[in-house]
């Protein structure tokens, strides 16, 4: 996938494979190891799954959103996301009681 456009923390990204286009809004961003990772909640559909994808310079300078096609990598960063997406959600349940 590859970032198309952004705005207010609203992504277009084009499947790479199928062209097709699906609007993403940024939930999360982190960096680890000088790489950073933005995760990214569609629009429309099942707001339980997000997709985690690294940000990269082309050769233009112009920033890019891939895919992580490293399982160490991806599991090294979901884990990141999961641990402060847990942590929020946690001081969120504590404070509403």
């Amino acid at each position: 996938m590859a970032e198309n456009m952004e705005k207010e923390n609203i992504f277009t990204l084009t499947d790479e494979e199928t062209g097709a286009e699906t609007e993403f809004e940024l939930i999360g961003e982190l960096t680890i190891d000088d790489n950073t990772y933005l995760a990214l909640i569609p629009l429309e559909g099942d707001e339980d799954e997000y997709v985690v994808l690294k940000v990269e310079v082309d050769e233009n300078g112009d920033e890019l959103l891939v895919t992580i096609d490293d399982d160490e990598e991806f599991d090294r960063v979901a884990d990141a996301f999961e641990d402060t997406f847990m942590g929020e959600i946690d001081l969120d349940e504590e404070t509403a009681e």
